[in-house]
């Protein structure tokens, strides 16, 4: 099985998009994490959801972690608050975004080892027509499982 066999639509924003409309987005469809393009609609980062609620942990809690503890919820900042008028490459974390990103003739085993390495639940597909390289989908970790599964 190949990677565009497995791929399935995937929704995708783009790093000019609004922050917030990304975030109602990733919570409304429960995704395993961000796919973000550029404007080109190539690959620009994959972000996992446990990423993407940096956002919503004060910074100084991150690095004291023992003051979570004296926190309540109703402590930290509003997250719509923080995302307000920020795109979404100005929402994502800089650092361990990079997309992991397949061609459509990659294998599963192959997927299944850059998800492991790379530590994503999501893969980008793409495929080049010659002219350029676009975005066809994605291939979940719960999919790559189901097919495995499947095998047995």
């Amino acid at each position: 099985m190949r990677a565009y066999d497995l791929a399935d639509p995937y929704p995708w924003v783009s790093t000019d998009d609004d922050a917030m409309a990304a975030a109602r987005l990733f919570a409304e469809r429960r995704l395993p994490a961000l796919l973000v393009v550029d404007p080109e609609e190539q690959p620009y980062a994959v972000v996992p959801g446990s990423q993407l609620l940096r956002a919503a942990v004060p910074d100084f809690v991150l690095n004291e972690p023992v003051l979570v503890d004296v926190l309540r919820d109703d402590h930290v900042e509003h997250l719509a608050e923080r995302l307000d008028g920020l795109t979404v490459a100005q929402w994502i974390p800089r650092r361990g975004t990079v997309p992991a990103v397949v061609g459509r003739d990659t294998s599963a085993v192959r997927i299944a080892a850059l998800m492991a390495t790379t530590h994503t639940p999501l893969v980008a597909v793409v495929e080049n027509d010659g002219e350029r390289t676009r975005t066809v989908g994605a291939v979940t970790a719960a999919r790559l499982m189901e097919y495995f599964l499947a095998q047995g």
